[in-house]
């Protein structure tokens, strides 16, 4: 029994012995392999180092290059331009004075806007009080030329539209229907009114009574103890046409006033230059 045990332990001792080896020289192995393979890395990222190194270099050169050129292109144009850098402060200075005037400019045309459109407001608000205005008148005048008289002629019963005052009168003138001239005759004188010639044979006030002669036509006519505001009728011209004497006023001192009235286009009175009369 103890014969057996002596001859089994030197056989365990170099099994464990054998083993260790192997270990050891697996792990050499496995640390040669990496060992290797890290070097190729290290050389690999060397290689790139140096590579990148020759790269920034030659960016560097072309760039220093660049800049010399464009330091020559910049002095060729200044030289070509003719423009030193004072001329150019100057011209910036220029600029900016301009634009500054121009600010100036712009603010006094929105002033000017602003006053503009006051007046405007101003003179479109006198615009309105004058259309107002103008829209009370021909109120004003319609009425009047609703209170306007027509009365009947004294030939074959014509009537027709008499002004009884100098308003009417100015009324019927706007009118531009027919031609007015006015008249004061004073008894016994003949006067010529318009292309007709008038006399005042008889006035009485009291009555508002008067008679006429008229001239016309190498033609006389009477018109005898008239009233006021009556329309005296009578055709004159070669293409006889209807005249109008309405007399307005018949005063103490034996005279009369009014108008007479003419168709448009009847004969006008010639007038005599220089003369007084």
């Amino acid at each position: 029994m103890r014969d057996e045990v002596v001859e089994t332990t030197p056989r365990s001792n170099s099994g464990a012995l054998l083993a260790a080896i192997a270990v050891a020289m697996l792990l050499g192995v496995g640390a040669m392999i990496w060992s290797y393979s890290l070097s190729n890395k290290l050389a690999a990222q060397q290689q790139a180092m140096t590579d990148s190194t020759a790269q920034n270099t030659k960016l560097a050169a072309a760039l220093q290059d660049t800049n010399a050129r464009l330091n020559v292109a910049t002095d060729e144009l200044k030289t070509s331009l003719g423009l030193t850098q004072k001329q150019l402060d100057t011209r910036s200075a220029a600029l900016q004075i301009r634009e500054v005037r121009g600010e100036q400019t712009t603010a006094r045309l929105a002033t000017a806007q602003k006053q503009t459109a006051g007046q405007v407001e101003a003179v479109q608000t006198d615009v309105g009080g004058v259309k107002t205005d103008v829209a009370k008148t021909q109120s004003d005048l319609a009425e009047t030329n609703t209170q306007m008289t027509s009365m009947k002629g004294d030939l074959n019963g014509h009537s027709t539209l008499i002004a009884r005052n100098a308003d009417e009168l100015e009324i019927l003138k706007h009118k531009g229907d027919r031609n007015y001239y006015e008249f004061t005759l004073v008894k016994g004188q003949k006067k010529q009114v318009g292309t007709v010639s008038l006399v005042l044979k008889k006035a009485d006030s009291k009555r508002s009574k008067y008679t006429l002669g008229v001239f016309s036509d190498d033609k006389q006519y009477e018109k005898k103890d008239k009233s006021l505001n009556e329309p005296l009728q009578f055709y004159s011209g070669k293409d006889p046409m209807l005249y109008e004497i309405v007399v307005n006023n018949v005063s103490a001192k034996n005279t009369v006033t009014g108008y007479l009235s003419t168709p448009k286009g009847a004969p006008a009175p010639v007038v005599i230059a220089g003369g007084g009369r």
